[in-house]
């Protein structure tokens, strides 16, 4: 499934509408996390990455992980520094009113799953 499919089906508000999500890259599975050190090591490069963290390490972390996307969850928005600065990295950024329970649940049910063990 691609980010876009992803976006249009879960309602996400794409907070980097400057990124194209139609770039045709399938999202290869998800993480949910909010420690970073986690991500780092168990978030599937070209995953979404699922927190309520909106500080600007996340991106940070997104990029060096190699992550599709960052989807804020439970309302969360982050600051226009960490937009810019996902825009310049061409990490898009998506945001739900969903929680991270939810939405995962949602990422789930469209078939995608996180990194085996």
């Amino acid at each position: 499934m691609t980010l876009k499919e992803v976006a249009e089906r879960l309602q996400l508000e794409n907070l980097t509408p400057e990124l194209p999500l139609d770039g045709g890259v399938e999202v290869a599975g998800g993480h949910v996390s909010d420690l970073l050190s986690d991500v780092l090591a168990n978030a599937p490069r070209h995953g979404l990455l699922v927190t309520i963290q909106v500080h600007m390490n996340v991106l940070a972390v997104a990029v060096h992980a190699g992550l599709a996307a960052v989807v804020f969850a439970a309302g969360r928005q982050p600051e226009p520094a960490v937009r810019a600065k996902a825009v310049q990295e061409e990490i898009p950024l998506l945001a739900s009113k969903a929680s991270a329970f939810d939405l995962v649940g949602q990422l789930y049910a469209l078939g995608i799953r996180g990194r085996r063990a």
